[in-house]
């Protein structure tokens, strides 16, 4: 009985951040909002990260997810949306999506910055139903100390992605799928 109850229990809660999101996603911002919150976001990127600068530089296009959203209590999920710019034009907007399962709670929200450095990821964006993190180019997720040492002899992968400007509490060590896909704004 326990363990139905419990089932039960992850059961609302998937439930209830699934309505959570399609919340959010019926509240979707205007283009010109994206591209404002984008430009915004890569300006705070840029001061607080300049080896990202420098990364953008060389990027053949760049994705910009100014506020994703993410909550979970064993099992969670993140919404957000977000612009691809090509030689600093707004040329599509994107979304954001991921699901997770394992040991996780709390909520938080984020941004997240994905350069696009070769023409494959590029092509694969473009030509796919959406992008699977982990199928396809290959990503690099950049912390500090990785950033510190970017150069051109170390630049290899087809994407590399900055997380930055974190808010709330999330504790989670979870497996985790994110899809970005393209929407119409």
């Amino acid at each position: 009985m326990k363990t139905i109850r419990n089932a039960l229990r992850h059961l609302l809660l998937v439930a209830v951040a699934a309505m959570s999101l399609t919340a959010i996603n019926s509240h979707a911002a205007t283009a010109e909002d994206l591209s404002k919150d984008a430009s915004q976001a890569l300006a705070t990127l840029y001061k607080n990260n300049p080896a990202a600068e420098s990364l953008s530089k060389r990027a053949k296009a760049v994705l910009v997810f100014p506020n994703i959203v993410k909550a979970g209590l064993v099992f969670g999920g993140s919404y957000g949306e977000g612009v691809l710019t090509k030689n600093s034009q707004f040329v599509g907007y994107y979304n954001s999506v991921s699901a997770s399962w394992g040991w996780q709670a709390g909520a938080e929200s984020y941004a997240y910055v994905v350069f696009l450095m070769s023409n494959k990821a590029v092509t694969y964006l473009d030509k796919t139903k959406g992008w699977e993190i982990g199928v396809g180019p290959t990503v690099v997720v950049v912390n500090e100390g990785v950033a510190k040492n970017l150069s051109s002899s170390t630049l290899k992968g087809d994407a590399y992605a900055f997380i930055f400007d974190q808010q709330g509490l999330m504790a989670s060590l979870s497996i985790e799928g994110t899809k970005i896909s393209r929407i119409k704004r």
